[in-house]
């Protein structure tokens, strides 16, 4: 039967696992893959909400629409970080 962990043993197991990948391969070479899929998406909707772009234009839009989640998830990090001050 298996062993039941806590969330915390979950995250410290899954800590120590990106530990050991990162130990023995390039970082940004793992990461490529994920990265080039989420640069489509960006690609992909701006095409679907505007087609008829040029190229150049469809790439300054989605660098755009990159920027735009980099400050939302910046701006709900810094919403936790106030929350959990609060509280502590």
């Amino acid at each position: 039967m298996a062993l039941s962990l806590s969330p915390e043993q979950r995250s410290m197991r899954a800590r120590l696992a990106a530990h050991a990948m990162h130990a023995k391969h390039d970082s940004k070479r793992v990461s490529q893959p994920a990265r080039d899929a989420r640069w489509q998406k960006y690609i992909d909707q701006v095409r679907t909400a505007t087609p008829g772009l040029s190229d150049e234009e469809v790439l300054r839009r989605a660098e755009h629409l990159r920027k735009a989640e980099m400050c939302r998830l910046a701006l709900a990090s810094s919403r936790a970080r106030a929350r959990n001050a609060a509280e502590e």
